[in-house]
């Protein structure tokens, strides 16, 4: 059965989650498929999306790449499968369980019921909702998001959110391959560019949580980006060429 929504999931090294995510994701009561992007994990991710693959027929994609590519060209993979492949409701998860599966057929929901063209599961559009983050995580955190937000006018407070429900008719509209982030800065980018698009943008809050299984892919480069691609977006935004 044809689904119209899919949920791609970049992964390295997601071999202890990513059986029970896919698991968790093909039991929902809204039908959703799933694509993982796997940067040629080592220890076997790309196996057990396989194995999954016969046990839910037609539902699971998987695209194999050769090495470690960055999550922003991950996704720009992913979407421009889903646009293929005709796909109306285009999910970014993480596979750490950082965001929880339940909380995917809201953000399809609030899509497809026409509030919003993207749909953001945000972290701190009631508050703070992070659950057992460091406390000097979280400051960056949200620091990165004020910063973001002050920079580039994006009318949202998690400016960095991973977990989203995009309709296609935004990822149509969007130079794809023009956008070079990776990290904190794609999520920024896409964000950005939706709305100066003129698209509607609505956060959806969400409980996030660290993840239980695996290593943090966090580094300080990846902070580093988010910092100057904030000034590139506004420029470029600015003197029409974004």
């Amino acid at each position: 059965m044809k689904s119209d929504s899919l949920v791609i999931v970049p992964t390295f090294n997601e071999s202890a989650n990513i059986a029970r995510l896919i698991d968790r994701l093909m039991n929902l009561k809204t039908e959703v498929h799933v694509l993982i992007v796997d940067d040629g994990s080592p220890d076997g991710t790309a196996e057990v999306v396989k194995s999954k693959q016969k046990e839910y027929t037609d539902r699971i994609h998987l695209i194999e790449r050769e090495g470690k590519m960055g999550l922003g060209t991950a996704y720009v993979t992913g979407f421009k499968f889903a646009l293929e492949h005709q796909y109306t409701f285009i999910c970014e998860m993480d596979a750490d369980f950082s965001h929880n599966p339940d909380d995917v057929p809201k953000l399809i929901e609030t899509v497809k019921s026409g509030e919003a063209d993207l749909a953001i599961g945000s972290r701190y559009s009631k508050g703070i909702s992070i659950v057992n983050w460091p406390l000097s995580r979280l400051i960056l955190s949200y620091c990165a998001n004020l910063y973001a937000r002050s920079i580039t006018g994006i009318p949202i407070k998690d400016t960095t959110a991973g977990f989203k429900c995009i309709h296609r008719k935004v990822l149509e509209n969007l130079k794809l391959d023009e956008i070079k982030s990776n990290g904190y800065a794609f999520q920024i980018e896409i964000h950005f560019r939706a709305w100066k698009a003129g698209f509607r943008l609505k956060e959806v809050s969400i409980i996030f949580r660290e993840r239980e299984e695996g290593v943090s892919k966090m580094s300080k480069a990846i902070v580093r980006e988010a910092v100057w691609r904030v000034w590139s977006l506004k420029f470029r935004s600015m003197t029409g060429r974004l």
